[in-house]
Formats: C-alpha cells, sequence, structure tokens
C-alpha cells in the first residue's frame, strides 16, 4: 500500500486545489453578477417599452430627434409668452406709474 503523507507531491495538489477553489469563486461572483445584469436589463427594457409607449399617446411618437424638436418648439413658444408676459408686467407698471402721477399732480393743485 501506498500513502501520501504529506509527501513532495502534496504541495503542488494543493496549490491546485487553491487555485481552483478561487476560480470557483470568481466564477459564482460573475455569475451572481451576470444573473443581476440580466435582471437590470429585463427591468430597463420593460421601464423602456412604457415611456415608448407613454411619448406616443402623449407626443404622437416616442422617436428621439422627434422628441428632441418637439421639445425646442415647446420651449421657443415658452420664451415667447414669458417675454409677453413680462412686457404685460412692464405695461402694467407703466400705467400705474402715470396714474401715481396725475394723482400726485391732481392733488397738489387742489
Amino acid at each position: 500500500m501506498n500513502q501520501n503523507n504529506g509527501g513532495p507531491g502534496q504541495a503542488p495538489d494543493r496549490a491546485v486545489e487553491q487555485e481552483l477553489q478561487s476560480l470557483r469563486t470568481k466564477f459564482e461572483r460573475l455569475r451572481d453578477h451576470k444573473v443581476r445584469v440580466e435582471q437590470d436589463i429585463k427591468n430597463l427594457t420593460a421601464q423602456l417599452n412604457a415611456l415608448q409607449e407613454q411619448a406616443r399617446q402623449e407626443y404622437g411618437t416616442d422617436e428621439p430627434g422627434e422628441l428632441q424638436s418637439l421639445l425646442q418648439k415647446k420651449q421657443q413658444e415658452n420664451e415667447h409668452v414669458v417675454q409677453e408676459y413680462r412686457q404685460h408686467i412692464n405695461d402694467l407698471q407703466q400705467g400705474l406709474a402715470e396714474v401715481e402721477r396725475s394723482f400726485e399732480e391732481a392733488a397738489r393743485r387742489s
């Protein structure tokens, strides 16, 4: 009978076993990572599909270029509305200032 009690062949065997265990651990981590990434892809795909459907319903398209054009158009419209509102406020301020001047002049005359 040949029993191996820690002879010279044991060190390489232990090194191989340690490397194998290390590789198994790395494999398990990679497998777990792969599962998480696949789940993320599934979730993000579902989210993308829902957002595309919402865009089609709200804006009539889900094409990024068309949505970008619509956004720019809305931004320009908003700038125009703000400009008109600003002018309206300025006109009101000027009218109020004129009324105040007229009132002060009338008060001085009396």
